[in-house]
């Protein structure tokens, strides 16, 4: 199909990644071109192990995994197995892979991957921005192939889940955030907070997945197990939360996100107190000439992102639902 577009996934797979890999990897209108998989939510080792088994029971045998990252850029490693599970997935104790991820690095494969695509290529990032931030450095000049990037982090709101000031993607590795926001590319910036309130999976989502009744759609549950447990412990929701599909959900179709608009972006690198903040420039008071100087100073990122502000909670969850079932419209 010649409308169909390719992307490339970097993801920490863990509970809520390995539901929007399977929305990717079951969806007609794109094509996944390459996982690349970095240090996380849980350990290099066991993110890669957690992709290669979303991608079999997708059977998607033919979309190579890719190592990469094994830690931030300048940060101690600080996984989320707190939420997700020791192993990622709920500690249900799933079987190994059949396969084992390519030998090239991540980074390399991203850099041949966007290379290859002078048309352009979809990124879609389900976590630290380690491995992006480290193929940029190395090939700035991909920028010109990457015609959208949705990235799943920050908290524009200002209400974080791993400090209160800062999303845990962005806060765990900062200074790579700053290197992507600063590169140029196209960002969609998918904040946590959307996939909060209504957007959760309730009770009667999570038996409508159960009447599917396929090994994927039991998957999707029972490997975010610990994540209701965690996401009703630190927010009092009860439900599923699921940042990742939701921004593999914009991803597929941009119609979902149905307020967005343009603005800088910064990331904060050098507080502790405010570490992995994305500060939205939402008056656009950078601009003004009283503040010049102060944007972009010493410690920070500041780049031009679209920051998506509200979904269409019932398309979000519908098009979910479709790519569970295997069904399209």
């Amino acid at each position: 199909m010649s409308n169909v577009r390719p992307i490339l996934i970097d993801t920490d797979t863990a509970s809520d990644d390995a539901v929007a890999l399977i929305m990717a990897l079951r969806s007609p209108e794109v094509r996944v071109e390459a996982i690349t998989v970095v240090s996380g939510n849980v350990p290099l080792g066991q993110a890669v192990r957690n992709a290669l088994y979303t991608a079999e029971l997708c059977e998607r045998s033919d979309v190579p995994v890719f190592a990469g990252a094994e830690r931030p850029l300048l940060r101690e490693p600080e996984h989320a197995d707190w939420f997700h599970g020791k192993d990622g997935l709920g500690d249900m104790n799933y079987p190994s892979p059949t396969r084992c991820p390519e030998p090239r690095h991540a980074v390399e494969a991203i850099v041949e991957t966007v290379q290859g695509h002078p048309d352009g290529i979809e990124l879609v990032t389900l976590g630290p921005l380690t491995n992006l931030a480290l193929a940029l450095s190395r090939a700035p000049y991909v920028v010109d192939n990457i015609s959208r990037c949705v990235v799943m982090g920050g908290n524009p709101c200002c209400v974080g889940n791993v400090t209160p000031a800062a999303e845990y993607n962005i806060w765990c590795d900062p200074e790579a955030a700053a290197i992507v926001f600063r590169s140029g590319i196209p960002i969609e910036l998918v904040g946590w907070q959307l996939c909060r309130g209504e957007a959760n999976l309730r009770q009667s989502d999570i038996d409508a997945i159960r009447v599917i009744d396929t090994p994927l759609a039991h998957f999707a549950i029972d490997c975010n197990r610990v994540a209701m447990d965690a996401n009703r412990r630190q927010s009092g929701e009860v439900g599923i939360a699921l940042p990742d599909p939701v921004a593999m959900a914009i991803a597929l179709d941009p119609t979902i996100a149905v307020e967005a608009s343009n603005h800088r972006v910064e990331i904060e690198c050098a507080s502790e107190l405010t570490r992995g903040q994305t500060v939205v420039d939402q008056l656009n008071v950078g601009r003004d000439d009283r503040n010049r100087g102060r944007w972009s100073s010493a410690g920070t990122g500041a780049g031009e992102a679209k920051v998506i502000w509200k979904i269409d909670i019932a398309r979000w969850k519908a098009l979910l639902m479709k790519r569970l079932a295997g069904t399209v419209d």
